[in-house]
């Protein structure tokens, strides 16, 4: 667990505990704290707030995405996010999880990322399908340059899908959509996924927060 409020996370420390065969293996307060909490306890989840005291969340979700993704990381908020959802889930998060949510359904999203799945809370998820069916809406293709398959990773990074869920939901090898990925950021000329998102956002998606990079903690 990853939070800065103590009474927070001595209430999900209890109900962890009470999971069968869920072993909590480590607390941090603050995004600097990461780094030697990961190398020291290995965790299969991290359940991780958005906002510390000292970075965003977001930020460390990305750089265990690039150091860490044996790691599955679920977002802890106290808001239903919409955009920050999508933003967390591009940067490889495996869920997002309003604070509110019962023991029963922090259980659900611990045993669901730990076997490689992706969680949302209820009303994220709706959020989601809604942007779906404003997709399947408009008649217009952008990015022409982009092939059907192409533009087919393009609509699910927009979604939020990471490369593996990618891979299970058209039935691809991991390798070949990191190929695919890598020539849509080619042809729509973005550096990554945090560059795409302003472009690769078909109709009806709002824009992602942006994340100040200034505000990166030191986690090696």
């Amino acid at each position: 667990i990853v939070d800065d409020h103590p009474m927070f996370r001595l209430g999900l420390a209890a109900a962890i505990k009470e999971m069968d065969g869920i072993e909590l293996v480590g607390e941090a307060q603050r995004a600097d704290q990461v780094l030697a909490l990961v190398e020291a306890a290995s965790p299969t989840v991290l359940l991780l707030d958005v906002r510390l005291p000292d970075a965003s969340g977001l930020e460390v979700n990305r750089w265990l995405a690039e150091h860490h993704p044996e790691v599955r990381v679920v977002m802890l908020t106290m808001s239903e996010d919409l955009d920050n959802a999508l933003t967390a889930l591009r940067d490889g998060a495996s869920g997002y999880l309003v604070k509110g949510a019962g023991p029963e359904r922090v259980e659900h999203a611990i045993r669901t990322v730990a076997s490689g799945d992706v969680v949302l809370d209820h009303s994220l998820a709706q959020g989601v399908t809604e942007l779906a069916q404003v997709r399947r809406g408009s008649t217009s293709r952008p990015f022409p340059q982009l092939t059907n398959r192409e533009f087919d990773i393009l609509q699910l990074l927009a979604e939020g899908l990471d490369n593996a869920s990618i891979a299970r939901r058209l039935f691809l090898s991991p390798k070949t959509v990191r190929n695919h990925v890598s020539n849509v950021f080619s042809k729509i000329q973005a550096p990554d996924r945090p560059g795409a998102s302003p472009d690769a956002r078909p109709a009806g998606v709002p824009r992602p927060v942006p994340v100040s990079r200034g505000t990166r903690p030191d986690l090696g």
